[in-house]
């Protein structure tokens, strides 16, 4: 039993929904805890093919739970005390959401409602992403002060490019599920009603081929893409070195 989530088993397929609806489903430390602990059940379990994640309510997820600032007037100080607890921790959600990328089985985000921060980074980490018409996304994260996460922004660049990803994440700037369906972040969209089935039927069409053709193929995905993201990096930094010029401090 757990207090963050539901998990359901059925067919071979594992259905986890986040579960605080209440608040629309923000993460906060001790949901991160039991995260890490459902994908490794999930990765050990042999019964269990593929995974689909969604949210219980309105909402996917709202990125982290900022309700204890809410008594914080001050801007600045509120931007402080998130730093502090998003340095607290960025290495955990690092950690998870990289456990969530590499994962055996094949991973299908059903996005039933905003992406928010870290909800959003939930769903890139996720191999498949369906959503709803009304689906938002943002990353908020330079509004509030921080930067956005190594693995988030690696994920967003390897689907969007450097422009967009530019856009995206330094002007907080909101999307709706069809210009990222445009984008090619997103595979399809789904009616409210038909999200999950719509997920569900997507898993059944993956497990009927082989699981260990599935896996290899997904891990090299993966590394291709980490790959080109590398070079692609070294290559940005080889034309600066070319005209003369150094990073800037």
């Amino acid at each position: 039993m757990y207090d963050h989530f539901a998990l359901e088993r059925s067919d071979r397929i594992a259905t986890l929904t986040l579960n605080r609806p209440e608040k629309r489903n923000p993460i906060n430390e001790e949901m991160l805890a039991e995260f890490e602990t459902l994908l490794g059940e999930i990765r050990d379990d042999a019964g269990v093919r593929a995974l689909v994640i969604t949210g219980a309510g309105p909402s996917f997820c709202a990125g982290a739970d900022l309700s204890v600032f809410r008594d914080v007037a001050d801007p600045v100080e509120r931007r402080r005390l998130f730093a502090e607890a998003r340095a607290r921790r960025i290495r955990v959600i690092a950690r998870t959401f990289s456990m969530l990328e590499h994962l055996e089985q094949p991973t299908i985000a059903a996005v039933n409602g905003p992406a928010v921060g870290g909800g959003w980074g939930l769903a890139l980490a996720c191999d498949f992403h369906l959503a709803v018409p009304g689906a938002r996304y943002w990353f908020p994260e330079v509004d509030l002060g921080v930067p956005l996460s190594l693995g988030s922004s690696a994920r967003l660049f390897g689907m969007v490019g450097t422009a967009r990803a530019k856009r995206i994440i330094l002007t907080c700037s909101r999307h709706d599920a069809q210009e990222l369906y445009d984008w090619g972040t997103i595979h399809r969209i789904v009616e409210p009603d038909a999200l999950l089935d719509a997920a569900h039927e997507l898993a059944r069409e993956l497990l009927a081929k082989s699981p260990r053709a599935v896996t290899a193929a997904k891990l090299t995905v993966n590394t291709l893409s980490a790959v080109a993201a590398r070079e692609a990096s070294q290559f940005d930094a080889s034309l600066f070195l070319h005209r003369g010029e150094g990073p800037v401090a």
